[in-house]
C-alpha cells in the first residue's frame, strides 16, 4: 500500500527481539534439531515394523477328536481370546454410547437411539454366548450353552408349527 509508512531504525543498538531469536537459534535450536536429525538418521538405517500379532483360526472344540489335548487346549485359547474381543467391543460400543449422551445432552433419547440400539445388540449377543458361565467358563462349557439353546429353539419351533 501507498500509504503505509516506512519503518526506519533511528536507534544505534539492535533490536532484543531478533538478537534473542539469535541466540536461541544457535544454543539452542541447533543443538537439538542436529541431535533431533541425527536420531532419526540412525533410525531410518535400522527400520523395524511392529505388527499387532496375528493368530490364525484354531478348530472349534466341536470339531477336536476325542483324547486330541492339543487341540482342546488350542480351542480353549482360541475361545479366551474370542472372549476377550467380544468384552472389548461391548466395551467400546458403551463408550461411543456415553459419548454420545455427554455430546448430545437433554436430546440425548431422541438423537443417540442408533447407538443405544446397537449397545441393546451386542450386549444381547454377548450375554446369549457367554452370559451364565461365570469367571471360570471355558469353551466346553459354552458349546454345551449353545447346544441347549439350539434344542430349546428346535422345540419351540416345532411347538409352534404344531
Amino acid at each position: 500500500p501507498s500509504r503505509t509508512p516506512v519503518t526506519e531504525s533511528t536507534s544505534a543498538l539492535p533490536n532484543p527481539v531478533t538478537f534473542i531469536q539469535t541466540v536461541f537459534n544457535y544454543v539452542i535450536d541447533a543443538p537439538v534439531t542436529f541431535a533431533r536429525e541425527w536420531i532419526e538418521r540412525q533410525q531410518a538405517k535400522n527400520k523395524s515394523y511392529y505388527y499387532h500379532q496375528k493368530f490364525r483360526r484354531v478348530p472349534d472344540v466341536s470339531e477336536c477328536l476325542e483324547g486330541d489335548y492339543l487341540c482342546f487346549y488350542e480351542a480353549e485359547a482360541q475361545w479366551r481370546r474370542d472372549r476377550l474381543v467380544d468384552q472389548q467391543i461391548v466395551e467400546i460400543v458403551r463408550e461411543r454410547l456415553g459419548a454420545c449422551k455427554q455430546r448430545e445432552g437433554p436430546n440425548q433419547f431422541q438423537n443417540c437411539a442408533k447407538e443405544a440400539e446397537q449397545l441393546a445388540q451386542v450386549t444381547k449377543a454377548y450375554q446369549e454366548r457367554y452370559g451364565d458361565l461365570g469367571v471360570h467358563g471355558n469353551a466346553r462349557t459354552c458349546l454345551m450353552k449353545q447346544k441347549h439353546r439350539m434344542i430349546e429353539e428346535m422345540k419351540a419351533r416345532e411347538n409352534a408349527s404344531q
